[in-house]
């Protein structure tokens, strides 16, 4: 009941702010209580997307599973805007929201309303969205950046900003000195924040490059790059460094392996390496095999 009485009171803000008489443009203009900080059911057409958001890769089937659930459910929770004109706002956080909403093929969407400039509405965005999604640590280390060139601020005070111990935010910029390939790799996930943590030490980006092509190649955790990474501070070249591999934390027993084969009817291939992950590699001989197996994991 609570939740239908403020579906209609959107609704009805709506109209509110469609009357050129209430063009709302700061806090002091009439009606602007009624406006400013409650939930609105906005027209998608007239939200413009945020050019400060700091998410760029958008995983396409999360996607599609959250336009599922807004399809079912509605949107949950409302995205956040900023007033930029008459009838015209600007997204400050919700942008998968607002996508999955275009996708299901919604005109309206409920929205928080602020009044802002455009230094507030980049503070507005950057916070809650690395408090709020899965930003890749380069996209967190580029909004950081932004921070700092756009603003005018000090590490110490976007610290204070995206409530972040100042030695964090400095590990996060840090990155950005990573060869730009190594930095592809860490968005693409082929290696953790932690990997180019440990070769941002080494000053020359063709090292740096090198160091990478070993772990990815070679499947090397944090603590075996460390110690790469350590052996090339101590004086040989990265060719010259051999990559030391620890003991895997646990072995694949016979039973267990047996028990895959009889489950896919194949030799199926299991690694584990030295930091706990790995990989299982399940062979087929044809599409009618590979149509088989398949059916086994749908089942």
């Amino acid at each position: 009941m609570a939740l239908a009485k403020k579906q209609a009171m959107g609704r009805g803000l709506s109209a509110l702010l469609k009357d050129p008489e209430n063009d709302i443009k700061s806090v002091t203009d009439k009606n602007a209580d009624k406006v400013v900080g409650n939930i609105i059911e906005l027209e998608i057409e007239s939200i413009e997307i945020n050019p400060f958001q700091p998410r760029t890769n958008f995983n396409e089937e999360a996607l599609q599973e959250l336009a599922t659930s807004i399809r079912e459910l509605g949107v949950i929770q409302p995205i956040t805007v900023r007033k930029t004109d008459f009838n015209k706002y600007q997204l400050i956080s919700g942008e998968r929201r607002l996508r999955a909403s275009k996708l299901v093929g919604l005109k309206t969407v409920p929205a928080y309303i602020r009044l802002a400039d455009d230094n507030e509405s980049l503070t507005m965005a950057l916070v809650e969205n690395i408090q709020r999604h899965d930003l890749d640590s380069i996209e967190i280390a580029l909004s950081y950046q932004r921070l700092m060139d756009e603003i005018q601020l000090t590490q110490e005070q976007v610290s204070d900003r995206v409530g972040k111990k100042r030695s964090t935010v400095a590990n996060y910029l840090r990155l950005l000195k990573l060869d730009p390939i190594i930095q592809t790799g860490i968005r693409d996930g082929f290696i953790s924040m932690g990997h180019g943590r440990a070769i941002i030490t080494i000053d020359d980006h063709d090292a740096q490059t090198e160091i990478y092509q070993k772990i990815v190649s070679q499947n090397l955790s944090v603590r075996e790059t460390e110690a790469l990474v350590k052996a090339y501070h101590e004086g040989g070249t990265v060719k010259e460094v051999p990559a030391v591999k620890t003991t895997a934390p646990f072995d694949v027993e016979d039973e267990e392996k047996r028990a895959f084969k009889d489950y896919f009817g194949a030799k199926v291939d299991i690694k584990v390496a030295g930091n706990g992950k790995g990989k299982i590699t399940i062979p087929f001989h044809s599409e009618e095999d590979f149509n088989r197996i398949l059916k086994l994991i749908k089942s």
